[in-house]
């Protein structure tokens, strides 16, 4: 059996939830990136020279950029030795990581992305399990037809 993963991801943190042969097994990682500050209630300041006070955008964002890029390595490392992953999550954060994925090379082991809320740690390992318990299921009936594609190992359609 191939270890089957499914990764709740946002900004903030990731739940990796993995189906190994010995059990399921959670991993939750924290991402260490702040919130971007804005102005106080968008109103900008009258004093003069304000600009200099304040760090230029660019930086900010490179800076933001730098600890994501950390963040997303140390979640590529946690699902490496998967088979199968499962990606969802709330945010755009699926498709970056998406994106490295594929420049990892493991963006053929992307079963499916989807769009979910904010949920909780059960809640993800709920889905993960129900998820590959249904696709399981209707792959190992395919099989049994003799009707799966042999490169991607899913069902015609």
């Amino acid at each position: 059996m191939r270890t089957k993963v499914g990764l709740w991801i946002d900004h903030e943190k990731a739940v990796v939830v993995a189906m190994t042969p010995r059990g399921e097994e959670m991993l939750v990682i924290q991402s260490k990136v702040e919130k971007q500050r804005g102005r106080f209630a968008g109103i900008r300041s009258t004093t003069p020279y304000e600009a200099q006070q304040v760090s230029a955008d660019d930086s900010r964002q490179r800076k933001l950029t730098g600890k994501l890029n950390i963040y997303y390595d140390a979640v590529i490392a946690s699902i490496r030795g998967a088979g199968v992953i499962l990606i969802f999550g709330p945010s755009e954060a699926k498709g970056e990581l998406k994106k490295r994925l594929t420049r990892a090379s493991l963006g053929d082991r992307i079963v499916a992305i989807e769009t979910v809320g904010r949920i909780t740690d059960r809640q993800i390992a709920a889905k993960v399990r129900e998820y590959f318990r249904v696709n399981s299921a209707s792959e190992q009936e395919w099989q049994l037809r003799g009707r799966t594609n042999k490169k991607s190992r899913r069902p015609f359609k």
